[in-house]
């Protein structure tokens, strides 16, 4: 492009001050099925129009737009947040040592997908545009955080590519560690068993029969198949669940009415249901390539339900589906024995205190060799007969 071409950055507090094709000529510029459900209009929009993210919540909109003139070349989900609540790339450390010497760490800005720990684009750019587009979101990102003097910006989930491109132009890198399963173009579940070792195979084979002997059916819903007693049902697994692992469920009722009425296709929603009544289910989003399970939650309890409905319902869908992959989310060692890898996810950083920034680097480092190591070791441990490993390594 001409280096005299001039860009201008804006900071915008609700998405509702962009065009929805505007948006989405940056965020799913690809034919068909977005590649990424999560950096959509409608997707962000729910979480913004329902009350998931704004006043209260900690998750203040700060949406990132780059221009040429009139045309949206660039955008980024951008939020002010004022805690570490929903990121799934654990800061609280970092905020405690800033503190402590005397450092105010919120309100920081965080460009993300809240409460979704899948990794995707962060800095959305209109095809033709990518490396401009980049360069003009980091740049202002890292502008409007010096300027008002914020402690930091984080880019959390952010894809390889981006990773390295903002490393390059002076962001820390930080590593981190999922689980994810890949398609190695199976053409059943029974294909994808047979790669595995005889007994991590007959140990699969046994929790499905057990989960299937729960006293009910096990349905898999997407599109019109979802009906609202079902999201009524769901919202009760949700909470109890938000309510065990954060304390407050971060979404609202009102997010999943929203989702359903602008992102049904892009659903799957796995319910086991006894007696006409759903007693424990699993959501997930549809990607271009990408299963992604972020949900899970019951009222009653079953053996290795939670297995089928979220690992390897998600995996049935993802081979009759021919897609690549299924994330399941942040954590969990307990996926790597239902064929579930490591793999290194990726985050970006920008700390204003020069000191602070010296320090964070050098234990970027350190935490980079421990995440290589580790993956390198639950890799060795995981259910795949070795000549398999050795052939994807």
């Amino acid at each position: 492009m001409d280096g005299d071409t001039q860009i201008s950055i804006e900071v915008l507090t609700s998405l509702s001050q962009i065009a929805p094709e505007d948006w989405d000529a940056c965020a799913s510029p690809e034919p068909g099925r977005p590649r990424d459900p999560f950096t959509t209009y409608r997707f962000l929009d729910a979480l913004e129009q329902s009350g998931s993210v704004g006043p209260g919540t900690g998750w203040q909109p700060r949406y990132l737009v780059a221009r040429i003139d009139d045309l949206v070349i660039a955008c980024a989900p951008m939020y002010a947040k004022g805690h570490s609540q929903g990121e799934y790339i654990f800061d609280h450390n970092w905020a405690h040592a800033y503190e402590n010497a005397g450092g105010a760490y919120y309100p920081k800005l965080q460009i993300a997908a809240p409460f979704t720990p899948a990794t995707g684009r962060r800095f959305l750019t209109r095809p033709g545009h990518e490396a401009t587009g980049l360069s003009a979101l980091v740049q202002g990102a890292v502008q409007i955080a010096a300027e008002n003097e914020l402690s930091s910006l984080h880019v959390t989930f952010c894809t390889e590519d981006e990773a390295i491109a903002g490393e390059r132009i002076g962001l820390m890198r930080r590593a981190s560690q999922q689980f994810h399963w890949v398609n190695d173009g199976y053409a059943s579940f029974d294909d994808f068993l047979a790669n595995l070792s005889s007994r991590k195979r007959k140990n699969i084979r046994k929790e499905r029969a057990r989960a299937q002997d729960f006293g009910g059916e096990i349905v898999s819903l997407t599109g019109d198949q979802i009906e609202p007693a079902h999201w009524d049902a769901f919202w009760h697994f949700y909470q109890d669940t938000g309510a065990r692992k954060w304390g407050t469920p971060y979404l609202t009722r009102d997010f999943f009415d929203r989702v359903h009425e602008t992102m049904a296709d892009d659903v799957l929603l796995c319910l086991a249901i006894r007696d006409g009544r759903p007693v424990a289910g699993a959501l997930n989003f549809i990607g271009a390539d990408t299963l992604y399970g972020r949900y899970w939650g019951c009222v009653e309890d079953h053996p290795c339900l939670h297995f089928e409905l979220c690992y390897y319902q998600a995996i049935d869908y993802a081979i009759a589906n021919s897609l690549s992959r299924v994330e399941a989310g942040a954590q969990g060692a307990h996926k790597l024995a239902r064929g579930y890898l490591p793999v290194e996810t990726h985050s970006l950083h920008w700390v204003r205190d020069a000191g602070f920034a010296e320090a964070i680097t050098r234990y970027l480092e350190a935490e980079k060799e421990a995440v290589d190591e580790e993956i390198e070791v639950l890799t060795g441990y995981g259910p795949f007969k070795r000549a398999h490993v050795e052939e994807q390594e």
